[in-house]
């Protein structure tokens, strides 16, 4: 299965993206960056994205994620990961990118996270 489904829930001002199957280059890259930019016309900035579910990632995913990071960041908000895969976590680390992101292991740690700051 090559389909990256998106299920996005709101929570006051943070949106909180599920997301399940992978994260690659083509239609689920594209799908995401769609549905994000569409959230962050209409606002948002605040973003916890649920990787639980999200078996692979290459580079064009990464990119994906760090350009969210950085435009969310430029709006005064956070992209924050809950529970990446092994395998994505891995990825990350070889990027030498883990580091800049905040990385819980419950979905419901990042929303809170958001009121602390």
């Amino acid at each position: 299965m090559n389909t990256l489904e998106i299920k996005v829930t709101k929570y006051g001002e943070i949106e909180a993206v599920e997301l399940s199957g992978p994260l690659v280059l083509g239609i689920p890259v594209n799908n995401l960056r769609q549905k994000i930019d569409n959230l962050t016309a209409h606002g948002a900035n605040q973003f916890v994205f649920n990787l639980t579910g999200v078996n692979r990632m290459d580079s064009s995913g990464i990119g994906l994620l760090v350009m969210i990071m950085s435009s969310t960041k430029d709006a005064g908000g956070a992209l924050k990961l809950v529970n990446p895969s092994k395998q994505v976590t891995q990825t990350l680390k070889m990027c030498n990118l883990l580091p800049l992101f905040e990385v819980f292991s419950e979905e419901q740690q990042a929303i809170s996270s958001f009121t602390k700051s």
